[in-house]
């Protein structure tokens, strides 16, 4: 079964992985043989993410990206093969929010939040799939939101935009099914994150709300992420496909 869950010789490209959701997965990757190109727009930021990957006995490198940007999302794909030799692994994991009411939301800042949740996925996965298809394999890990599944008054393009990636996720996957590429998409509940770190600040009774809701009785961390990317990246899912997964610590079986 070991085996199942080997990575080694595989490489995976992590947008957004100098931190939070997209490090945790990163280095669950990493422990289980991956060498790991993290993407973002901030080299300096991501220096650290880099040198604890590559403790890992691993190779790692930065790849810069403005996931805003088709042509900058192609070149960041072609950069990682470059440089790598090949691209096994995509996780989608960069991302934004702005809270706010719908009525006091501006067009800038909902195409903002929805081009970078969702319209960067579709670029990162299209720049993916040749390499992909050439290689006759492939593992995309979207990362959605339990937004997708809930809603909250303040998070109307969020919420938009994580439903819209569990739906492009199953396009993808009957697309590129038989070219032997799985899509999945990953519902993270609430994780402590820098992100998430914003949102106590904004949102008055959050922490106590997630955490009397969540029947792990806890937040999330980024490595509770490791586990389900090392499965979604791995011979382990060769048969799954086109789904949405949780990992909330139950917050989304619980009625209140």
């Amino acid at each position: 079964m070991v085996g199942l869950f080997d990575l080694k010789g595989r490489v995976a490209l992590v947008t957004g992985g100098n931190g939070g959701i997209g490090l945790g997965m990163a280095k669950g990757l990493a422990e289980a043989g991956a060498d790991i190109a993290v993407a973002g727009r901030d080299a300096k930021k991501a220096a650290d993410a880099v040198a604890a990957l590559a403790a890992l006995g691993v190779q790692a490198a930065f790849v810069a990206v403005d996931v805003l940007s088709a042509a900058s999302c192609q070149a960041m794909v072609a950069e990682t093969a470059k440089r790598f030799g090949r691209l096994d692994i995509l996780i989608n994991n960069a991302g934004t929010a702005i809270r706010k009411r719908p009525e006091e939301l501006s067009e800038e800042e909902w195409h903002r939040v929805v081009d970078t949740n969702l319209t960067s996925i579709f670029h990162c996965a299209k720049a993916a799939y040749p390499h992909m298809k050439h290689a006759g394999r492939g593992k995309i890990i979207n990362i959605g939101s339990i937004m997708s599944i809930f809603a909250a008054p303040w998070v109307a393009p969020y919420a938009a935009s994580k439903g819209g990636v569990v739906q492009l996720s199953k396009a993808l996957a009957t697309a590129w099914a038989a070219d032997n590429i799985q899509v999945n998409t990953v519902l993270p509940g609430w994780i402590d994150t820098e992100l998430t770190l914003g949102a106590r600040r904004q949102v008055p009774g959050l922490n106590e709300k997630v955490i009397s809701r969540t029947p792990a009785g806890r937040w999330g961390t980024p490595e509770d992420m490791a586990g389900i990317a090392v499965f979604l990246a791995s011979a382990a899912s060769d048969f799954v496909t086109g789904t949405a997964i949780p990992v909330d610590g139950g917050f989304a079986s619980m009625v209140w």
